[in-house]
């Protein structure tokens, strides 16, 4: 009996139960007839609901498709135990190249310089220019990160003590203690004072900063903590400085530390500071000089910014001073100490998204005897060199014209350069990876320290023009 005849007879059982309700046969066939015709649309509904059910556990999906997905699920839990199998679950790589145009004045050189050698000494104009680098940055379940940056010829390392020719940017490693806000970081790290970064990816200028060239350290080797709370980010190790393993006879490494404030989605500030000893050039260790003394230095330094809308703008006050290390003796032939200040200051304005124009002012007081810098002692008797001693590529050290290395107690010879330098510059991002760079620098100092190549004198100024392409991945 289907269902519709089991409804009917069920309506007709009820109407001949209840006689009192007096209705006609025409309206209870009426009736009958309206309930039949619900149940069969009913029936139709539910048939096709049935009909549109998946088949086979389908999900909607073809026979072909469910199986396309099932190989494509097998394939990725193969890949993504290969990965862990071969170490490579949470590694990234990454880098970037930077090939450089660089026209000097004084040097009366122009031309593509791109992985050059720095054997001959730090100097503005090639600094960190026409470099290439690649990274390699590892973070496991635990938390554990490992950093490792390679840069032939433009590493920080390469001015690590005695090994000048490491291709190591960074080494590092970053160790979470009681969580992930408190590390425990070893290893070497670059230095991390002041405003602009060494890599031109990060760097919106081809040059750098008079601060960042020769007031500030390079590399740290050692051990420290990185802490993390909220707006405030706090580094500090104790580490060798400039240098991955001390001499004998050396056992007091250095303090270095920087904090970090980002007061608002727009700006933030932040200071560094070193305190120990470092090298002095000016003091040899040995009778054949192939090793130096190292003297007290205490730097500090502070920088902040303010970033929104299509301005930038960025500034950072540097101090300094290291016992012993000026560079011209007194009459005893003693060397007093080293002093120094600076300020740097850079402005930036998107014209369009993908166009910035930039402006950067530097200036660097150095006039105590001689002059003296971070880094930048031994001119005077250590090396023998003829004629003004101070570093006349870079415009540091006293008058050379004054005949201070036959007489250093002559009259100006105690008086270093002050020196300033302002850039001009434009940055292009072509797209996502590739950016295009042009910028024009004038040098200048009080003294002239500057050696023009072409006619043999010492120049006040120095002129420069630069243009590059940053590729990175």
């Amino acid at each position: 009996m289907n269902k519709t005849l089991a409804l009917t007879a069920l309506a007709a059982a009820l109407a001949c139960a209840f006689p009192a309700q007096a209705q006609s046969n025409a309206e209870v066939l009426n009736e009958l007839k309206a309930l039949r015709d619900r149940v069969a649309d009913l029936e139709r509904k539910l048939q096709a609901a049935e009909a549109a059910k998946p088949k086979d556990g389908q999900w909607g999906m073809t026979p072909e498709q469910a199986k396309e997905l099932s190989r494509v699920t097998v394939k990725a839990e193969a890949t993504e135990d290969n990965l862990e199998a071969w170490g490579m679950k949470g590694l990234t790589i990454s880098g970037y190249m930077d090939a450089a145009y660089i026209w000097n004045q004084r040097q009366k050189r122009a031309g593509f310089q791109f992985l050059n050698s720095q054997a001959g000494g730090y100097f503005y104009d090639t600094s960190y220019i026409g470099a290439a680098s690649i990274d390699f940055t590892k973070e496991t379940d635990s938390g554990t990160r490992f950093k490792l940056t390679l840069s032939p010829n433009r590493a920080s390392g390469s001015v690590a003590e005695p090994d000048s020719r490491s291709i190591v940017q960074e080494a590092s490693m970053s160790v979470p203690l009681t969580d992930l806000q408190t590390r425990l970081i070893v290893g070497q790290v670059p230095d991390w004072s002041g405003y602009e970064y060494q890599q031109p990816t990060l760097n919106p200028l081809i040059t750098h900063n008079l601060l960042f060239d020769f007031t500030l350290p390079t590399t740290y080797t050692g051990a420290g903590i990185d802490y993390t709370s909220g707006k405030w980010w706090l580094r500090g190790m104790i580490a060798n400085v400039n240098g991955n393993i001390l001499n004998q006879g050396e056992r007091a490494p250095v303090v270095v530390y920087r904090v970090d404030y980002s007061k608002g989605e727009f700006n933030g500030f932040g200071f560094a500071g070193l305190h120990g000893k470092t090298t002095n050039f000016n003091l040899c260790a040995n009778l054949a000089c192939d090793s130096f003394e190292k003297t007290m230095t205490h730097m500090l330094e502070v920088d902040g910014y303010f970033i929104r809308g299509d301005w930038t703008l960025q500034g950072q006050a540097s101090w300094g001073r290291q016992k012993q290390a000026a560079i011209t003796p007194d009459a005893n032939g003693n060397f007093p100490d080293a002093k120094w200040t600076g300020v740097s200051g850079l402005a930036g304005y998107n014209v369009t998204p993908r166009l910035q124009v930039l402006a950067r002012a530097d200036y660097i007081r150095n006039k105590t005897a001689g002059g003296g810098l971070f880094g930048y002692t031994g001119y005077w008797d250590v090396f023998g060199i003829d004629g003004g001693y101070g570093d006349y590529r870079n415009g540091i050290g006293p008058d050379p014209t004054l005949g201070c290395d036959v007489d250093p107690t002559a009259a100006g010879c105690d008086k270093g350069a002050n020196r300033y330098a302002l850039s001009f510059g434009l940055k292009y991002a072509y797209d996502l990876n590739t950016t295009f760079k042009l910028e024009y620098r004038r040098d200048g100092a009080n003294v002239p320290v500057f050696f023009d190549v072409k006619s043999g004198a010492y120049k006040k100024s120095n002129d420069l023009f630069g243009a590059s392409v940053v590729v990175s991945f």
